[in-house]
């Protein structure tokens, strides 16, 4: 069977590959530590469940509105007024299945063929291949590793052409947990506003933040806030990743738009899924600080380790859950002629399954999630240890 030109094209998720061959080895009886996966490992707080199985019990189970529950786009906005200070409508969000699927309407409901994305490297695995799914073409700007892996005025500047629709901007960051600042952040909007430039701004690790403050480019002046899209959703912060609910805020023709596509695609938003995202929205915080402060505990830990495996040197991340070392001196240490090649290496004879840094557009480096426990973390990092010891002794 022929298929589709859009689809042969897609490069697989080396995020989604990496753990399912992790998956593989465990089924077999190995002892792998996967450090692929992007999800907490605690469960969703008691009060959510709780609330979605209520809303089973009356009757909640049918279809609701494309855009999602009017309560919920409520909570929604309550949302954005007490973390950011900005007020939307209604007629403003779109709550979707999860923040990728609302990535994805948005593209579709935005570029044409030929329309290009501006997307800073490292980048998050779909960025680029939900563009090019909508007939655009994503335009690849370095994020160096001598700036925090931030990308600056003068290369967005650069970048822009006649052509450029939009760039995302991804604070913190998936996969290097980079936060941009406030004046970082308003040098950026000031390009977008001349040029007139569509700013996405994944903003799904928001509350994940450490020794930094996280500011939506949106909060920061009228002008800004209608030239941007935020995408944020409570899969991270709210460890609620198999819910699957994200949500849009911004342009109210694109989110008409938007809302109009997924009227066809996927008529809404699991409804019980719905009723306890109000329940996550409307209750207390705490169980997101207490996660927030159990992974900045991980991070101080493991990030002391880490630095000290022979050929690694990494950047200390600001939020989110990943740490994004730079192990192309490793690779070369151990007789390896690629990160890559080193990753499977470390899967096969050590099995620690870690993300290359290829499939984020950074193939020198690799993604360790620490959103898993420590006594695991610490064991990982002895492993990457006695790996590179064994290989240098070779």
């Amino acid at each position: 069977m022929k298929l589709a030109k859009r689809v042969s094209a897609l490069t697989p998720s080396s995020t989604l590959e990496i753990t399912a061959k992790a998956q593989e080895l465990k089924a077999q009886g190995f002892d792998v530590i996967g450090l692929g996966a992007g999800e907490p490992d605690f469960n969703t707080p008691d009060y959510i469940i709780e609330a979605a199985y209520k809303s089973m019990l009356e009757g909640h189970t049918k279809y609701t509105p494309t855009g999602g529950l009017a309560t919920l786009k409520n909570a929604i906005i309550a949302k954005f007024k007490t973390d950011q200070q900005i007020t939307y409508a209604p007629s403003e969000i779109i709550v979707c299945n999860g923040a990728k699927h609302a990535l994805y309407t948005l593209f579709q409901a935005l570029l044409d063929e030929g329309d290009e994305v501006i997307i800073p490297t490292p980048y998050w695995v779909s960025y680029p291949e939900q563009v090019k799914l909508a007939g655009g073409e994503p335009v690849y700007v370095c994020g160096f590793e001598e700036n925090n892996f931030k990308i600056t005025p003068k290369q967005l500047q650069n970048a822009i052409t006649a052509k450029t629709k939009a760039v995302i901007i991804n604070s913190p960051s998936n996969p290097t947990g980079m936060v941009y600042t406030e004046d970082e952040l308003r040098a950026i909007g000031e390009v977008c506003l001349q040029h007139n430039v569509l700013i996405v701004s994944d903003e799904i690790y928001e509350h994940l933040v450490y020794d930094a403050t996280h500011v939506s480019i949106a909060q920061l002046s009228p002008e800004l806030k209608e030239q941007t899209i935020i995408i944020n959703g409570v899969s991270k912060s709210h460890a609620m990743t198999g819910w699957r609910i994200g949500y849009a805020a911004g342009n109210k023709q694109l989110i008409g738009a938007m809302t109009n596509l997924a009227s066809h695609s996927t008529s809404n938003p699991t409804s019980v899924a719905q009723y306890a995202t109000i329940a996550a929205y409307e209750h207390s915080q705490d169980a997101v600080e207490q996660m927030r402060v159990e992974f900045e505990k991980r991070l101080h830990i493991v990030y002391d380790k880490l630095i000290n495996i022979p050929g690694f040197s990494c950047i200390k991340p600001q939020g989110a859950f990943y740490l994004f070392p730079n192990v192309k001196e490793a690779a070369k240490l151990t007789g390896f002629s690629s990160v890559d090649d080193w990753a499977k290496a470390l899967l096969e004879e050590e099995k620690v399954a870690v993300v290359p840094g290829s499939g984020f557009g950074a193939p020198d480096c690799i993604r360790l999630s620490y959103a898993t426990s420590l006594t695991l973390l610490e064991k990982a990092i002895g492993r990457m240890q006695n790996f590179m010891q064994k290989k240098m002794a070779n």
